[in-house]
């Protein structure tokens, strides 16, 4: 049996149709609606906030709850750290995201990727350093 380029064709749709999930493959496929992207937070790190003691940390500390968020802001022109990230409260400064840490955060932040951070931890003790725990999330 000889087969022939247009028969080749027409078996060869037929098969494409029935992977495709068609009775015809004249017939338009419906496409199901797209759902809409959910954004998903995926923590990044966790970090102290630097400078709380020279800030407004002292003012605002007894408003302060875990699970509180947090704005975190590039400074950009800081001149003692060129990769500075502000950590803000209600608009208030609270400190920055500590000199150590800030690298690749700022990098992302300089890439348009946005970043929140949220309050995991307040502690009592004359270590500033250990006052603000903060968990850094991206959103993907």
């Amino acid at each position: 049996m000889q087969i022939t380029k247009r028969g080749f064709l027409k078996a060869g749709s037929g098969l494409l149709a029935l992977l495709l999930g068609r009775a015809h493959a004249d017939l338009p496929r419906q496409q199901p609606e797209p759902k809409a992207a959910t954004p998903t937070e995926v923590p990044i790190q966790i970090s102290a906030v630097a400078g709380f003691q020279y800030h407004a940390g002292t003012q605002v500390w007894s408003s302060l709850e875990v699970g509180h968020l947090l704005t975190l802001q590039r400074e950009t022109d800081n001149r003692y750290d060129q990769k500075a990230i502000v950590v803000l409260w209600n608009q208030h400064k609270l400190g920055y995201v500590p000199r150590t840490d800030n690298v690749t955060l700022a990098q992302m932040m300089d890439r348009g990727i946005p970043l929140q951070a949220r309050i995991v931890k307040l502690t009592q003790s004359a270590d500033p350093w250990k006052r603000i725990g903060m968990e850094i999330r991206m959103q993907v």
